[in-house]
């Protein structure tokens, strides 16, 4: 997670085929950035729940602390050996969005792939 005044980012190469293409960039201030990385482990049926609340409750929590309602969240898959599939991370990131949005965030993502 990082607290910026300004966080920026353009699209530059698709990596998945599954995806929409995205050519448009965003720009946000006084933003959470939440850098997320969800491992292969984490889509055990006994595992999903809690990974999304403990989340969550992250993201609330460090947002509060630096006092801002936004929230970026950003897929940090890159360097692992272990990733979780692209359908169950894009799924937990849609509902963690959601979520926030419900207790009045403003709740961007960066795309996806």
């Amino acid at each position: 997670m990082i607290y910026c005044d300004r966080f920026a980012y353009k699209p530059a190469i698709k990596t998945l085929d599954d995806v929409q293409e995205h050519t448009e960039g965003g720009e946000f201030t006084k933003v959470q950035v939440a850098y997320i990385q969800v491992e292969e482990g984490d889509e055990a049926a006994d595992r999903q729940k809690s990974i999304e609340k403990k989340l969550l409750n992250f993201i609330k929590w460090i947002s509060r602390k630096n006092d801002t309602k936004n929230v970026v969240l950003h897929s940090f898959a890159h360097l692992s050996e272990s990733k979780a599939s692209p359908e169950f991370t894009k799924a937990l990131f849609d509902r963690v969005e959601t979520r926030l949005k419900n207790v009045e965030f403003e709740v961007a993502q960066t795309p996806f792939g």
